[in-house]
């Protein structure tokens, strides 16, 4: 038993690491000047064809049911494979790795505000107070605490879109709480991948003709392995892998990981200062997990 919960720490700490290092590649892909749209879309093109062979007989079989639900799994497309992973690219452009990070460790108290909002599940007064203090924290990030900034309108462009994204993927999250799908996790990611898909197809096109091409070189090959294999495709096996052993609920502790190790490697590898007012974002955006974690142990 020990020795099982070993592992299932070891593939979850992993999922989380590879995961911070999808924000890391990101900000090198902004410095070599690789296009953020062309980037998700090579991303998912190529983890489409790794998972193609172990997922394509299911997916055959399970054809009516996909058709059944195409409405659901069009919207966790786009929410997700479109909106959520080309934001997250196109943000860091912009701002800084711990900003974007910070903001994206919100997302388990949206996944809470946004099934409430969709009468997927119901709230208390818990969860309230904790979206509200973690939209407090996100401000403090988007605004960097600063006075004139909020009178002026003038925020980061990066933070703003990071925001989109944030939300993107906690509406895919809550709505992925919908139902339970009677088909595998890898055939469902594969079929999410396409819906999504479809989406980025365009935005790509739209993309290469402002002129914005993909250059064939070492860093642009280094960086798409990358984001296919560890944070696409690795990060989602040890994931699933480790809830296997301890289960779901003791294995979402380890997503808050991604802050720490996305934050270190900002400031080590890519030299980023922690700034008073990531301090003060992180003050409430911990004490609106917190809050929305005690709610949901209560309830």
């Amino acid at each position: 038993m020990i020795k099982n919960n070993t592992k299932a720490y070891l593939f979850l700490t992993l999922a989380a690491l590879f995961w911070s290092g999808n924000f890391i590649v990101g900000k090198a892909a902004s410095t070599f000047e690789i296009p953020p749209f062309s980037l998700n879309f090579y991303r998912w093109f190529f983890a489409f064809l790794i998972l193609f062979p172990f997922t394509y007989k299911e997916v055959l079989n399970k054809k009516n049911y996909v058709f059944e639900n195409f409405g659901l799994f069009i919207i966790l497309g786009i929410t997700s494979i479109t909106i959520f992973n080309s934001i997250v690219y196109y943000s860091l452009y912009y701002t800084q790795v711990i900003s974007g990070i910070l903001m994206i460790s919100t997302i388990p108290v949206w996944i809470l505000f946004f099934a409430s909002f969709l009468k997927i599940e119901k709230t208390n007064l818990f969860q309230i107070l904790g979206v509200i203090l973690s939209l407090t924290g996100v401000l403090f990030i988007v605004t960097k605490a600063d006075i004139q900034l909020i009178k002026e309108l003038e925020f980061n462009k990066g933070d703003l879109s990071m925001v989109i994204g944030m939300l993107s993927w906690a509406i895919y999250s809550a709505l992925l709480r919908k139902k339970t799908h009677p088909i595998s996790q890898l055939a469902l990611l594969e079929i999410i991948i396409i819906c999504g898909f479809i989406f980025l197809v365009p935005i790509y096109f739209i993309e290469m003709s402002f002129g914005n091409k993909i250059v064939l070189g070492l860093p642009f090959i280094l960086t798409l392995g990358y984001v296919v294999l560890f944070p696409g495709i690795f990060a989602f096996l040890f994931w699933i892998k480790g809830i296997d052993i301890i289960g779901a609920n003791r294995s979402g502790v380890f997503l808050h990981l991604m802050t720490i190790f996305g934050a270190l490697m900002a400031i080590v590898i890519l030299g980023e200062k922690f700034m008073f007012y990531h301090f003060l974002g992180a003050i409430f955006i911990i004490a609106g997990i917190t809050l929305s974690n005690k709610s949901k142990k209560n309830a």
